[in-house]
């Protein structure tokens, strides 16, 4: 039997986890930093349950016949081997959270519960409770005048086995997150915190003061979040209405996974899951909290102990451009790139700004996906507006759990002005496009900015993210057609120099694959790197495994799910796939095909997902500039070599740290050093 090459989506997800919980174990990284991969793990976990596993129970409701269609595993062999993988998975969590929260102690900071507090802090905890908690909580006893209560999503509750004095048993449940109380209650003894759902569960018995508890534990219910908007939508309904509602509704679906605290009698667990309707195969006993957001608290209370966290980086001028001058006439002397988080994205926040005051700017039209709270983006958007020119803002109200914040933004638009549309039918609008239309001198120009990541200026300091800008005439003439196919919900079909999905994007990448095995059939030398967050489309990775065949050396470097098993002899032993997880996210996508004398370089807002290539409105952007490739190839060769962050798959689909040999490369320090270092030579 063949070796496989094929690694299922859900389980690949699950391996990109456990590289941000490897940053949570490693030791070479600072302490409060590895607290964060813990959370940021735990909140992973949480999204991936609401979406994938919710997907993955619809599927099983529909008849369940349906396979992966790359290892052929149904929907019921996922959820199991997502469940097994995802019970070792926690184990590690709680381990290391325990670790972290031990060596913090010799910092000056404590998270106890009641094993380890004294008899004076328990006094000082049971005042607290009944004069701060116990008025303000909302105590529940399930019964026939009281149905079992809503439990609401990922939100956590102290449940409790209650038994009358003659003997029966019944359910008392009471909420511990409340707007009227702090979840962080702060002992007298200094540097020591107590999360005030171990307070309410320890003090139960004052609550239910008539029963004799049983059993009791803290519980969290994650639900479904997998709601088709497109199959629900009503044309006659008004769209930004109809996707409020839909949130409303998203709140309330069906719960996927339990989790307790506490060892409970399997009888209880039982009841639970009956009143839930959640089979007992879903639920998860955990040792460490519920919900690890609080530690970004602790973390403020040691801010000024600098070793405990990573050296303070800010993002840097960009060396392309001039501060002093108009932004116009430097787009028309040369194309510009900008690498977020490494440079500002002053240069593109100036852009707006400029072109919402220049009396020759005629329209400013934009894509917006998931944008700041206070977004000086809209607000630029809303001047221009004000300022008399045509400003067209397509805003995606199914940017998923950033639909409340763009719904409120498109409102703001409108009332100030500015044309505001949404996603299309049936397909979400990803793409990250930006045209400024000007009037100069008699002659139309275009100002095109295409970048990686979304238009958010918090994001810009967190991810790895590229932004072209140009005043090419030819890109700008394909930007203004996508924003008149997006005006007529239509999708574009034919482009020349852009790469937009749904219909001009998977279909170009092939043939730039084929070119490739092409010129290695001719025993030429054939090359693509790819760096991308995701690759799952099994017709490009079909087609990467035949260029592979034919002998095309193929690099990758992708953060998160990758279903192409690398090294596999005879099949894929040309390609190599790298994962870099470290300080900040990778989000930057970088296609090039062909060696240096012949290759085409594109950066883009898609991976190579299905979801990306063939439902969504996507945009790559070829770099027609020598000097912004060469940047884009010694960029990609830098991440190629990071010894540090980097994980190397194997032909078996596990990853491994790369062996440092020679001298140790971070790529995203580095990249942040180089950028101090052209601020200086400026």
């Amino acid at each position: 039997m063949s070796q496989q090459v094929y690694m299922n989506r859900e389980l690949s997800w699950l391996k990109f986890n456990e590289r941000v919980l490897e940053e949570a174990e490693n030791k070479k990284v600072p302490l409060c930093e590895r607290l964060t991969f813990a959370s940021i793990y735990q909140s992973n976990l949480d999204e991936f349950f609401r979406v994938r596993v919710g997907s993955l129970i619809d599927q099983m409701l529909l008849g369940g016949k349906m396979r992966d269609n790359k290892t052929k595993m149904t929907a019921k062999e996922q959820i199991q081997a997502v469940f097994h993988q995802v019970t070792k998975l926690n184990r590690r969590k709680d381990a290391v959270y325990e670790t972290i929260m031990g060596q913090l102690e010799e910092q000056g900071v404590r998270m106890v519960d009641f094993r380890k507090v004294s008899k004076k802090e328990s006094e000082y905890l049971e005042r607290y409770f009944l004069s701060e908690i116990a008025p303000v909580i909302s105590p529940t006893i399930v019964g026939k005048r009281q149905p079992f209560p809503f439990l609401k999503n990922n939100e956590i509750y102290a449940v409790v086995v209650l038994q009358t004095k003659s003997g029966k048993e019944k359910l008392g449940i009471i909420p511990c997150s409340n707007t009227g109380f702090k979840r962080l209650v702060e002992l007298p003894t200094a540097g020591t915190y107590m999360l005030v759902e171990e307070l309410i569960l320890h003090y139960i018995p004052k609550v239910f003061e008539r029963y004799n508890i049983k059993a009791k534990s803290l519980i969290r219910v994650t639900r479904n979040a997998d709601i088709d908007a497109d199959a629900l939508y009503d044309e006659d309904l008004d769209y930004r209405e109809f996707m409020t509602e839909l949130i409303k509704r998203r709140k309330k679906l069906a719960p996927v996974r339990l989790e307790l605290t506490r060892e409970m009698d399997g009888e209880i667990v039982d009841i639970l899951c009956d009143y839930l309707e959640l089979d007992s195969d879903h639920v998860f006993q955990v040792q460490s909290p519920l919900d690890l957001s609080f530690v970004f608290e602790i973390q403020d209370t040691l801010r000024k102990v600098p070793e405990l966290f990573y050296e303070k980086r800010i993002p840097q001028r960009s060396a392309q451009f001039k501060e002093d001058e108009s932004i116009f006439p430097q787009l028309k002397e040369k194309d510009k790139l900008l690498s977020y988080p490494y440079e500002s994205m002053k240069p593109f926040l100036n852009f707006l700004r400029e072109a919402a005051n220049d009396k020759d700017v005629i329209s400013i039209k934009m894509t917006l996906y998931r944008v700041a709270k206070h977004s000086k983006i809209v607000e630029y958007l809303i001047d221009a507006a004000e300022n008399g020119k045509e400003v067209l803002v397509l805003v995606e109200l199914k940017a998923r759990f950033d639909e409340e914040n763009n719904i409120e933004w498109s409102r703001r638009l409108e009332d100030a002005g500015c044309r505001v549309i949404y996603g299309l039918d049936g397909y979400k609008v990803h793409s990250k496009l930006c045209l400024v239309t000007r009037k100069s001198e008699g002659q139309v120009e275009y100002y095109t900015q295409i970048g990686t990541g979304n238009y958010n200026e918090k994001t810009a300091r967190l991810y790895t993210d590229l932004s072209l800008m140009t005043a090419n005439v030819e890109i700008g003439v394909e930007a203004a057609k996508v924003f008149q196919a997006l005006s007529m919900e239509e999708t574009v079909d034919n482009v020349e120099h852009l790469l937009v999905a749904p219909r001009c994007l998977q279909s170009r990448i092939l043939s730039m694959i084929d070119e490739e095995i092409s010129y290695a059939k001719e025993g030429k030398e054939a090359y693509i790197g790819l760096k991308m967050n995701s690759l799952t489309d099994k017709k490009i990775i079909d087609k990467l495994i035949e260029a592979s065949q034919a002998g095309v050396k193929i690099d990758m470097v992708i953060r998160g799910i990758c279903c192409l098993i690398p090294g596999v002899k005879g099949r894929t032993e040309n390609i190599q796939v790298r994962s870099i997880v470290g300080r900040f996210l990778e989000h930057s996508r970088i296609y090039i095909f062909g060696t240096q004398e012949r290759e085409k370089i594109y950066i883009a807002s898609a991976d190579f997902m299905t979801r990306n290539t063939l439902r969504r409105v996507e945009v790559a952007a070829p770099i027609y500039d020598k000097d912004l490739k060469v940047q884009l190839e010694e960029m990609f060769i830098t991440m190629l070599s990071d010894n540090q962050k980097a994980r190397q798959e194997d032909s078996h689909g596990n990853y491994e740290i790369v062996a440092v040999q020679e001298t140790p490369l971070n790529s995203q320090e580095f990249f942040y050093d180089q950028a101090y270092m052209n601020v200086q030579k400026m």
